[in-house]
């Protein structure tokens, strides 16, 4: 066996080609809200570092959102729609029921080869399905993935009830996963979490076979979104704080080396507290709420396109992700870029 060399084949990583993200035209601010409910601007910004929030148009579908955010994605991938192998949707206001709000986005777009489904993980949905990208990518099972976070939360908040009203919006955000050109770069690891004993503390109770959709589920008001806020604060900086240090750990990374935070917005407060665990400045996490509010899966990939088309990404750089939902479930990941 002398002289016999064992090579193995490197690590084929996944990368983001491409990314791009979309919100409808109109905006809702603070003082707007202020006229149908009991609050004001300063209520809202103190307490959530919200300040305004955009509203899908009539008639504006989910899936036409997703086509957006993907067409600005697709573009910068340098991809077409026709050599997508998989499109994955995270959200939890599809179109319909059935058939997968992917079915229509892969439709809207021409991705003609590319299987598509969705998948509900509300607000941590992005990083569930980038995470699923990965790892088709990864196998060689898949070339080129689209990726999206989409939200028409406005049609699915009680817009009487002043604390769930205040936080949500309506937006896309897009990802196009793909081989990286360097081993070296690409996403290091991703890391999923679920624990369905705190499903009530954030929900949509309605529609479904424990609630059928009926005229006493819509006077109850079980079709909108309900939200124990105290209760998802402090589960959401614990289980980010740790999800951030196992991404970290299992990297080896320290605080320092964290170049930028890329974070599912949901209260301005939350990201403050869990970055200050970490010991992590708040000048690396680079923030949108106070103009789009929490808009769930929408929220990573849109703060990841801003940050890439405001230039603030370069090579090498080490990227810490970070997202909580409904479920509950939250995730964290690392990219090197």
């Amino acid at each position: 066996m002398d002289g016999l060399c064992v090579c193995r084949a490197p690590v084929t990583r996944a990368h983001i080609l491409g990314t791009g993200s979309y919100v409808p035209e109109r905006v809702l601010t603070n003082d707007d809200l202020a006229k149908l409910v009991d609050t004001s601007d300063a209520w809202i910004a103190e307490r959530t570092g919200i300040r305004a929030r955009h509203v899908a148009a009539p008639g504006e579908l989910t899936s036409d959102m997703a086509v957006k955010a993907s067409v600005h994605a697709l573009e910068l991938a340098q991809t077409r729609p026709e050599d997508l192998d998989a499109v994955i949707v995270g959200t939890v206001t599809p179109d319909m029921p059935m058939p997968a709000t992917a079915a229509f986005l892969a439709h809207k777009l021409g991705a003609k080869k590319a299987f598509a489904f969705d998948l509900s993980a509300a607000c941590a949905g992005s990083v569930f399905g980038l995470s699923i990208a990965q790892q088709y990518i990864q196998s060689g099972a898949a070339k080129r993935i689209l990726v999206v976070g989409v939200e028409l939360l406005s049609r699915v908040v009680d817009w009487t009830d002043r604390s769930t009203c205040v936080l949500f919006g309506d937006a896309a955000g897009a990802l196009v996963v793909g081989p990286s050109p360097d081993p070296a770069r690409g996403i290091l690891s991703t890391h999923l979490h679920t624990d369905g004993a705190q499903a009530n503390i954030l929900a949509i109770r309605g529609g479904g076979s424990k609630h059928p959709q009926s005229a006493e589920v819509l006077a109850q008001k079980l079709h909108l979104v309900s939200m124990n806020g105290k209760e998802v604060f402090r589960f959401a900086v614990r289980a980010l704080t740790d999800a951030v240090k196992e991404a970290m750990g299992a990297n080896g990374l320290v605080p320092g080396q964290v170049d930028h935070v890329v974070a599912h917005q949901a209260n301005l407060r939350i990201l403050e507290a869990v970055l200050d665990r970490l010991d992590i400045p708040m000048a690396k996490a680079w923030t949108n709420i106070d103009r789009y509010g929490n808009t769930s899966s929408a929220s990573m990939p849109m703060t990841l396109d801003e940050l890439n088309r405001a230039g603030k990404l370069q090579q090498g750089q080490n990227l810490v992700l970070m997202a909580i939902g409904g479920g509950m479930s939250w995730g964290s990941g690392v990219i090197r870029w």
